[in-house]
């Protein structure tokens, strides 16, 4: 028996992975709420307390750097180690993984039914593949072909310097810059990212209608937003979702280049299976593809969403298979 983690700012999910019959199967899924636990170690152990099942291998993604065997979650206050968990959970083997790594291990294990095409392109089975995920924050991974599988590596791509490419957007970096100094991609292309451009837009003049506006205050602002965009309630949300997804389209398309991702481009994350409808419109694929001379090759390469939920935890077990 195998315990699977996925931990982001927001929420911590748990559970068991088992083979059956050769496939990789998770049961006793749980979901926590990060913040209501002093550690890692502490929700694994409310965890451990409900299932009541003994584990002998655990695999976690976590929402930040791995190095060592050690990790922060870059919207959380933890620090976790490998060998601390170890010994103080009693769990023979503990591996730490970037919450993007985890999600490049389920890339490989996903089936049809677990995915939505946004461009069907020409897969080459050994290329490169690339993974951008917004969600509260930015991940980013990628798989490379090392003779006999692709492997997963991890990367912190997502506070690389945002990079504008419309006169619109060099406006939307002036903003953010005078704000916050350094603007990385996940000041744009995340939950909060939506709300900076929705912030944005509405410091250049635009009216907020009252109903909007309580509409916001209610909850979770960027999902809002997304919401009243997608039903066409309000044309400043609709605006600054547009300017999301065409910035998502053209940052998939450089790590397509940086990658040279001829094996296909997964967005993951909660962000895109949300707003598929606007993924599905031209904006997302015309910014993809924008990439000048090498246009052509971009329009050969596959795009997919992944919409199973569960994809980071399956990845999560598939790795502690390999531990």
């Amino acid at each position: 028996m195998i315990l699977a983690g996925d931990v982001g700012g927001t929420k911590t999910k748990l559970a068991l992975g088992s083979l059956h019959d050769g496939s990789l199967r998770l049961e006793q899924i749980r979901s926590f709420e990060s913040r209501s636990y002093p550690s890692l170690a502490a929700v694994i152990e409310a965890y451990l307390a409900l299932v009541r099942a003994p584990v002998e291998r655990a695999c976690v993604g976590v929402a930040g750097p791995v190095l060592n065997g050690e990790a922060q979650v870059t919207n959380l206050p933890w620090r976790m180690s490998e060998q601390h968990l170890q010994r103080h959970l009693g769990i023979a083997r503990v591996r730490l993984l970037n919450d993007l790594e985890a999600l490049a291990y389920a890339v490989l294990v996903l089936g049809p039914q677990d995915l939505v095409v946004l461009q069907e392109g020409a897969a080459q089975p050994k290329g490169p593949i690339a993974l951008l995920a917004p969600g509260t924050g930015l991940g980013q991974a990628y798989l490379c072909w090392d003779g006999q599988r692709h492997r997963p590596a991890a990367s912190e791509g997502g506070h690389a310097d945002f990079a504008p490419n419309d006169a619109l957007q060099d406006q939307l970096l002036g903003y953010l810059r005078a704000e916050y100094g350094h603007v990385s991609w996940e000041r744009v292309l995340s939950g909060p990212g939506l709300h900076n451009i929705y912030r944005f837009l509405r410091s250049r003049g635009e009216e907020e209608p009252p109903a909007v506006k309580a509409r916001l205050a209610a909850g979770d602002v960027s999902a809002a937003i997304s919401e009243l965009a997608l039903a066409k309630a309000d044309p400043l949300c609709s605006q600054a979702l547009d300017l999301f997804v065409s910035i998502l389209g053209a940052q998939a398309g450089n790590l397509a280049l940086i990658y040279m991702a001829t094996g296909g481009v997964y967005l993951g994350g909660g962000i895109p299976p949300k707003i598929l409808p606007q993924l599905r419109e031209s904006s997302f694929v015309h910014a993809f593809r924008g990439k000048g001379r090498l246009s052509p090759m971009l329009e050969r390469i596959p795009v997919h969403v992944i919409v199973n939920e569960e994809a980071p935890l399956l990845g999560a077990a598939s790795c502690a298979l390999e531990l």
